[in-house]
């Protein structure tokens, strides 16, 4: 296994082309160490960006072919928050010094047009592209020579990072580690016990985890089928707006509705009352729908087993206290939000809330039982840290299962860690979050289906 690190490297704006490649073999001193970022979404970007304008030496590493790859897989959701909250600040300035032309600032771009105007160009740039490695998969974080019961001396070794790169194995030395990998790839199962059963698992050809593309893509696979949609939040709304509207195309398709809450009013929102009118509208579409009957409601349902039969799928569950069975489903797709992996933290010493499996210092704040998206409190790299020093979670991954994370928190969050990393401690205890009261979560506006930032796990 190849050992790598960063020691000649000089981040300076403007003067990339010059510079050393970053990959030596040599063993530094922590301080002549990057700083490592694992995850190229919007959080991890802006890392890059915020280091990059401090001068400081990074490597980020993504495990997908391009940066942003996670969200082309919703790239046909539209976000509910305009771009004025989807751009870093520093990333803004990077790419303005690049004559970037920056998006209409009130419209909503999707999940693609992130990707394609804003995450590519700031990849792109001198100051952050020669320090990125794509399809590098992080299989460990750990301290160098040392394992996690290891005490002594273990803030002044430097974290060793191990990856797969197309067959070959490599590690990355650095001496802070931000990660910023989120949770879109690693959803909950349909089961209402949040555990993935083997019977589960063996029907991935006919379960689909997340929003799919069923006006596009997707459309054959859902027309003129029996669907089941699991979840009782706006990812699951969306997705039921859109095979609503798939109904016209296909006219057989039958689409079944199936929630843990016990009341369906209890997943309209405050519509009308709502104090953001596009999300209030996208409570009271669904409304109409179910009052219409076109989405047959099953509630409240808890799912014990979805296995395969001679008809399709058969769901098992208990509706209202007594067993039942949904009988010939065709196709599932589940909405029940995602959770973190933490596999590849086995040997870092990091703190996480046992119940909502977020940075353990935020959970207070954004517990979804008490929290919605405007009014979770603005935090800094102080609540962020973690046992080892100058480790950081951040971004969707850092509030775990819970479901109000913002992108423009995320930025705000490696503002401050990077700050700090850089002995900046003023600008690290500020907060410059720019948020509307009412917050930014997830919608359905003008019929094309919404996601929150870059989580779609708003539920």
């Amino acid at each position: 296994m190849r050992r790598i690190t960063m020691s000649n490297v000089i981040h300076t704006q403007g003067c990339c082309s010059t510079q050393t490649s970053p990959f030596i073999t040599k063993t530094v001193k922590n301080d002549k160490l990057p700083v490592a970022i694992i995850g190229a979404g919007p959080v991890g970007l802006a890392a890059a960006a915020h280091l990059a304008s401090r001068g400081e030496s990074f490597i980020l590493l993504e495990a997908g072919s391009q940066v942003g790859a996670n969200i082309l897989t919703w790239g046909h959701i539209r976000l509910f928050s305009p771009w004025r909250y989807n751009v870093d600040k520093a990333a803004k300035s990077l790419l303005e010094q690049n004559n970037w032309t920056y998006p209409d600032s009130e419209k909503l771009p999707t999940g693609k047009e992130l990707v394609e105007q804003y995450l590519k160009p700031l990849a792109n740039l001198p100051e952050i592209q020669p320090y990125i490695q794509l399809q590098t998969k992080v299989l460990s974080v750990g301290k160098k020579d040392i394992d996690k019961i290891k005490t002594l001396n273990r803030e002044n070794v430097p974290f060793v990072i191990y990856t797969e790169s197309n067959g070959t194995y490599k590690i990355f030395e650095a001496r802070a580690v931000i990660d910023a990998t989120g949770t879109w790839g690693n959803p909950n199962p349909a089961n209402s016990s949040g555990v993935w059963l083997k019977e589960e698992k063996s029907l991935h050809e006919q379960i689909f985890y997340g929003i799919p593309d069923v006006l596009g893509n997707e459309e054959k696979r859902y027309g003129n089928k029996r669907v089941a949609v699991v979840g009782g939040g706006h990812s699951a709304i969306n997705t039921l707006l859109d095979l609503a509207e798939l109904t016209k195309r296909y006219p057989e398709t039958e689409i079944y509705w199936i929630m843990r809450k016990q009341l369906v009013e209890d997943a309209y929102g405050g519509e009308e009352k709502d104090a953001l009118a596009a999300r209030g509208e996208l409570g009271s579409r669904i409304h109409r729908l179910v009052d219409r009957q076109k989405v047959k409601v099953i509630t409240s349902f808890r799912i014990q087993e979805v296995r395969k039969s001679q008809k399709g799928m058969e769901i098992t569950g208990i509706k209202n206290g007594e067993d039942s069975i949904l009988k010939g489903i065709e196709e599932v797709i589940v909405n029940t939000g995602s959770r973190p992996n933490l596999s590849i933290l086995s040997e870092v010493r990091v703190s996480m809330d046992p119940a909502v499996e977020s940075v353990e210092a935020l959970a207070p704040l954004i517990d979804p039982n008490i929290h919605s998206c405007g009014t979770v409190r603005p935090h800094r790299e102080k609540e962020l840290r973690q046992p080892d020093k100058d480790f950081y979670i951040v971004g969707a991954k850092s509030y775990g299962r819970a479901p109000t994370f913002l992108m423009a928190t995320g930025y705000e969050q490696v503002r401050s860690v990077v700050a700090y990393l850089c002995g900046d401690l003023e600008s690290a205890e500020k907060v410059e979050l720019d948020l509307p009261e009412t917050g930014v979560c997830s919608v359905s506006f003008n019929k094309k289906t919404v996601c929150c930032d870059d989580s779609c796990s708003c539920n």
